[in-house]
């Protein structure tokens, strides 16, 4: 029987995302947790001779969230221009999974037309180490230009 070796899962602290918001490339340093999500768009199909409900794919959308240390004013920036002006702001995030001591090679993801949802304008915690801030977003685009290679079993 076969089986993965734990050196081939992907350790989170291995990855790297960049933002790339109006032609300028930003490190997230400040990441925690980023997740993207693609959910299928679904009609339900009725039809003869079948009593059950069919459903048809009609689309998607994309939704996502991350959890950043409380550490940068870029995106209050973009939710002040966006409040004051009515300048909305979209962008992207292209994430790479890559841990050196897994066979399996990376991964790169790119998250297109990223427009924020809600975040925090101001915050504190006196019990808080770390702050810590959950922006959530939406996108209607993504791609995945390099994918896992498959692991080596045991």
């Amino acid at each position: 029987m076969s089986f993965l070796y734990a050196k081939d899962t992907i350790s989170g602290q291995s990855a790297r995302a960049y933002a790339t918001i109006n032609g300028s490339v930003e490190l997230m340093f400040y990441a925690k947790k980023f997740e993207a999500k693609v959910k299928k768009n679904k009609k339900e199909i009725k039809t003869l001779g079948k009593r059950g409900t069919q459903n048809k794919a009609n689309g998607f959308s994309g939704t996502g969230s991350m959890t950043i240390y409380y550490t940068t004013s870029l995106f209050r920036k973009m939710m002040l221009e966006y409040t004051k002006n009515g300048v909305d702001v979209y962008f992207d995030v292209q994430v790479t999974n890559e841990d050196p001591s897994s066979s399996i090679g990376q991964q790169v993801t790119t998250v297109k037309n990223i427009n924020l949802d809600e975040i925090t304008i101001a915050a504190f915690d006196v019990e808080s180490e770390a702050m810590e801030e959950e922006v959530t977003f939406t996108f209607d685009d993504w791609d995945m230009p390099t994918e896992f290679s498959a692991p080596t079993l045991g």
